[in-house]
Protein backbone atom coordinates (compact mmCIF):
# COMPACT_ATOMS: atom_id res chain seq x y z
CA UNK A 1 0.00 0.00 0.00
CA UNK A 2 1.30 2.95 -0.80
CA UNK A 3 1.33 6.16 1.22
CA UNK A 4 -0.16 9.27 -0.10
CA UNK A 5 1.66 12.68 1.33
CA UNK A 6 -0.73 14.44 3.41
CA UNK A 7 -2.24 17.64 2.10
CA UNK A 8 -0.36 19.52 5.43
CA UNK A 9 2.82 17.69 4.82
CA UNK A 10 3.45 18.38 1.17
CA UNK A 11 2.46 22.28 2.31
CA UNK A 12 5.09 22.18 4.47
CA UNK A 13 7.20 20.98 1.78
CA UNK A 14 6.56 23.45 -0.49
CA UNK A 15 6.86 26.45 2.11
CA UNK A 16 10.66 24.86 2.92
CA UNK A 17 11.91 25.12 -0.73
CA UNK A 18 10.61 28.99 -1.17
CA UNK A 19 11.12 30.17 2.45
CA UNK A 20 13.95 32.33 2.78
CA UNK A 21 17.38 33.16 1.25
CA UNK A 22 20.34 30.72 1.36
CA UNK A 23 23.41 32.31 3.30
CA UNK A 24 25.60 32.29 0.31
CA UNK A 25 23.27 34.76 -0.79
CA UNK A 26 23.26 36.85 1.45
CA UNK A 27 27.49 36.82 1.82
CA UNK A 28 27.31 37.69 -2.07
CA UNK A 29 25.18 40.81 -1.41
CA UNK A 30 27.07 42.00 1.43
CA UNK A 31 30.36 41.51 -0.48
CA UNK A 32 28.97 43.49 -3.36
CA UNK A 33 27.91 46.22 -0.61
CA UNK A 34 31.58 46.25 0.53
CA UNK A 35 33.11 46.63 -2.71
CA UNK A 36 30.91 49.27 -3.08
CA UNK A 37 31.39 51.64 -0.15
CA UNK A 38 35.15 50.83 -0.44
CA UNK A 39 35.20 52.21 -4.12
CA UNK A 40 32.68 55.22 -3.10
CA UNK A 41 33.91 56.65 0.42
CA UNK A 42 37.21 58.05 -0.49
CA UNK A 43 35.74 59.77 -3.50
CA UNK A 44 33.52 61.81 -0.37
CA UNK A 45 35.82 64.82 0.23
CA UNK A 46 36.25 65.18 4.07
CA UNK A 47 35.78 68.99 4.75
CA UNK A 48 35.29 70.71 8.17
CA UNK A 49 31.36 71.41 8.25
CA UNK A 50 30.39 74.64 9.70
CA UNK A 51 29.74 73.26 12.97
CA UNK A 52 32.70 71.76 13.62
CA UNK A 53 34.59 75.16 12.59
CA UNK A 54 32.40 77.36 14.84
CA UNK A 55 33.60 74.77 17.44
CA UNK A 56 37.13 75.32 17.01
CA UNK A 57 36.54 79.74 17.16
CA UNK A 58 34.69 78.69 20.85
CA UNK A 59 37.90 76.26 21.65
CA UNK A 60 40.11 78.78 20.74
CA UNK A 61 38.66 81.47 22.67
CA UNK A 62 38.02 79.57 25.90
CA UNK A 63 41.79 78.86 25.76
CA UNK A 64 42.70 82.53 25.34
CA UNK A 65 40.44 83.39 28.19
CA UNK A 66 41.85 81.04 30.18
CA UNK A 67 45.13 82.08 29.90
CA UNK A 68 43.91 85.83 30.27
CA UNK A 69 41.91 84.56 33.55
CA UNK A 70 44.91 82.54 34.87
CA UNK A 71 47.04 86.26 34.16
CA UNK A 72 45.12 87.92 36.28
CA UNK A 73 44.32 85.22 39.20
CA UNK A 74 48.34 84.16 39.54
CA UNK A 75 49.37 88.32 38.80
CA UNK A 76 52.04 86.89 36.38
CA UNK A 77 52.21 87.64 32.26
CA UNK A 78 51.15 84.22 30.36
CA UNK A 79 51.82 83.90 26.72
CA UNK A 80 49.74 82.52 24.40
CA UNK A 81 51.77 80.85 21.10
CA UNK A 82 50.33 81.40 17.66
CA UNK A 83 51.17 79.11 14.68
CA UNK A 84 48.98 80.12 11.90
CA UNK A 85 51.64 77.81 9.58
CA UNK A 86 51.80 75.02 11.90
CA UNK A 87 48.00 74.94 12.75
CA UNK A 88 47.97 75.49 16.40
CA UNK A 89 47.41 77.36 19.26
CA UNK A 90 48.77 76.60 22.81
CA UNK A 91 48.17 78.06 26.11
CA UNK A 92 50.54 79.45 28.23
CA UNK A 93 49.54 78.04 31.55
CA UNK A 94 48.25 74.49 31.14
CA UNK A 95 49.96 73.57 27.73
CA UNK A 96 46.84 72.45 25.98
CA UNK A 97 47.06 72.46 22.15
CA UNK A 98 44.54 73.25 19.24
CA UNK A 99 45.40 71.66 16.05
CA UNK A 100 43.41 72.66 13.43
CA UNK A 101 42.46 70.62 9.86
CA UNK A 102 44.51 71.43 6.67
CA UNK A 103 41.09 72.45 5.38
CA UNK A 104 40.64 75.21 7.20
CA UNK A 105 43.32 78.61 6.41
CA UNK A 106 44.74 79.79 9.82
CA UNK A 107 45.55 83.78 9.55
CA UNK A 108 46.79 85.82 12.83
CA UNK A 109 47.32 89.61 12.79
CA UNK A 110 49.25 90.02 15.84
CA UNK A 111 51.27 92.91 17.63
CA UNK A 112 55.06 93.05 16.01
CA UNK A 113 56.20 94.27 18.92
CA UNK A 114 54.37 94.09 22.85
CA UNK A 115 55.22 95.83 26.07
CA UNK A 116 59.48 95.77 25.94
CA UNK A 117 59.72 92.80 23.40
CA UNK A 118 59.17 91.23 19.93
CA UNK A 119 56.49 89.65 19.60
CA UNK A 120 54.60 88.62 16.32
CA UNK A 121 53.83 85.10 17.38
CA UNK A 122 51.86 84.91 20.37
CA UNK A 123 49.40 87.01 22.24
CA UNK A 124 50.33 87.99 26.03
CA UNK A 125 48.14 88.44 28.58
CA UNK A 126 49.43 91.17 31.54
CA UNK A 127 48.34 90.92 35.16
CA UNK A 128 46.34 94.39 34.91
CA UNK A 129 44.04 92.79 32.37
CA UNK A 130 45.72 94.01 29.39
CA UNK A 131 46.63 92.46 26.60
CA UNK A 132 49.07 92.68 23.45
CA UNK A 133 45.59 92.23 21.51
CA UNK A 134 45.57 89.82 17.83
CA UNK A 135 43.27 88.48 16.06
CA UNK A 136 42.96 84.91 15.10
CA UNK A 137 41.27 84.14 11.85
CA UNK A 138 39.78 80.72 10.91
CA UNK A 139 38.18 79.92 8.03
CA UNK A 140 36.94 77.71 4.87
CA UNK A 141 35.23 78.27 2.04
CA UNK A 142 31.64 80.30 2.48
CA UNK A 143 32.55 80.11 6.51
CA UNK A 144 35.29 82.06 8.36
CA UNK A 145 35.44 83.50 12.23
CA UNK A 146 37.38 85.78 13.88
CA UNK A 147 39.01 85.94 17.74
CA UNK A 148 39.37 88.72 18.38
CA UNK A 149 41.77 89.73 21.23
CA UNK A 150 41.20 93.64 22.95
CA UNK A 151 44.71 94.99 23.47
CA UNK A 152 43.13 97.46 26.07
CA UNK A 153 40.93 95.01 28.17
CA UNK A 154 41.93 91.70 26.83
CA UNK A 155 38.89 90.51 26.11
CA UNK A 156 38.23 88.09 24.05
CA UNK A 157 35.24 88.02 21.32
CA UNK A 158 34.28 86.01 18.22
CA UNK A 159 32.81 87.19 14.90
CA UNK A 160 31.42 85.23 12.20
CA UNK A 161 32.48 86.27 8.82
CA UNK A 162 30.65 85.62 5.43
CA UNK A 163 33.01 84.31 2.63
CA UNK A 164 32.86 84.31 -0.81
Amino acid sequence: MERQPTLSAARAEGIRDTRGFALIEILCVLAIIGMLAAIILPAIPRTTTRAKLESYAVETAALLKADRNAALRRQVRVTTQVDAEGRSIRSGVTGQTIRLPRDVVVQAMLASRCADRAAGRSIDFFPSGMSCGGTIALARPGMGYEVRVNWLTGGVEIVPQKLL
